[in-house]
This record gives structure tokens, C-alpha cells and sequence, in this order.
């Protein structure tokens, strides 16, 4: 989870290479670019970094990307009831969308799991999100807000769903 994926583009894999050096901290990916659901120059890279000092690590961003503070977006959810605070950057401008998440360390372990929770989704899951990634980024054939409500239910309900009933 903390080594960059072989299958995103190479100015993303630079910019991780860059920014792993000058924060000298784990860059952890998660979402679909470490899944097989991936979908090359389309599916967003999503990540997370842990530090004692979200403020300093927001500060050296800011000069290693040459971005405001005012990009960095206030997170607050609610996780196994514990609210988790971080920030979020969304930077454009390479082959894909590129999201970076930093938390406080005190969260490390409870995000992880939670990151690494749809590597364990059943197989259908995988195959569903394939299909509808084809029919919005290939295909166009239906708007990004239905995406975004088909992919939570895949990801989410049914998820929990198949998985009972393959318990079962």
C-alpha cells in the first residue's frame, strides 16, 4: 500500500518520487490504484500520509507544489465512531487527478484498515466497478453523479451484502 504502483503514469509516479523525498514519509495509496478495477489515465490516484504535525506538513507541500493553503480542504468523518480529522489536496495538471489526504498518526491504524478494506471486496464487486467505470469514462453514457451514487453502493452496500451471503 505504500509503494508506488507500477500501473499509474510516470509523471505521477515522479511527483510521489519527489514528494516521498522531500517529506522523507510513507506516501499510502489506496482506492482503485492499487485495485484491478484501475482504469489507466481515467481513475483518480488517491492517497494518505501520516505525520505527528499536519500544519508542517501542509506548509512543505504548499512550497514543494507551489499551491495556497486555501486548496488544502478541512476532512472530518465519522469511522467506528471516532471522528477523524485531516486535510485533502486535489491537484490536476498531470495524466490523472491526484488526491492527497493528510492525517495525524493517531489515526494510522484505524485508516489503514479501513483503506485497505476493499481489497478484500468479492470478485463480483471488482467486476461490477469494471463495468461501471466502462460506461462513464469510455463509454459516457451516464452522468458523474450517478456514478458517483452507483460506485458507493457497489463499494458500500452490496459489498456487505455478497459478503454475508458468501458467508452464509
Amino acid at each position: 500500500m505504500n509503494q508506488i504502483p507500477e500501473k499509474i503514469p510516470n509523471d505521477i509516479k515522479k511527483l510521489f518520487i519527489k514528494i516521498n523525498d522531500y517529506l522523507d514519509t510513507d506516501i499510502y495509496f489506496y482506492g482503485s490504484a492499487i485495485r484491478s478495477d484501475y482504469i489507466p489515465n481515467k481513475s483518480d490516484i488517491d492517497t494518505a500520509i501520516f505525520t505527528d504535525n499536519e500544519y508542517s506538513t501542509i506548509g512543505k507541500l504548499q512550497h514543494l507544489l507551489h499551491v495556497k493553503r486555501s486548496e488544502f480542504k478541512k476532512l472530518v468523518w465519522k469511522l467506528n465512531g471516532e471522528m477523524i480529522y485531516g486535510y485533502k489536496i486535489k491537484l490536476s495538471g498531470y495524466t490523472s487527478e491526484v488526491e492527497i489526504a493528510i492525517y495525524n498518526d493517531n489515526f494510522k491504524n484505524l485508516l489503514l484498515d479501513e483503506l485497505k478494506a476493499p481489497l478484500k471486496q468479492p470478485l463480483i464487486c471488482t467486476i461490477l466497478l469494471y463495468i461501471l467505470k466502462l460506461f462513464y469514462y469510455h463509454l459516457n453514457i451516464i452522468s458523474k453523479e450517478n456514478y458517483v451514487k452507483i460506485k458507493r453502493y457497489i463499494q458500500n452496500d452490496l459489498n456487505g451484502k455478497v459478503s454475508l451471503f458468501l458467508i452464509l
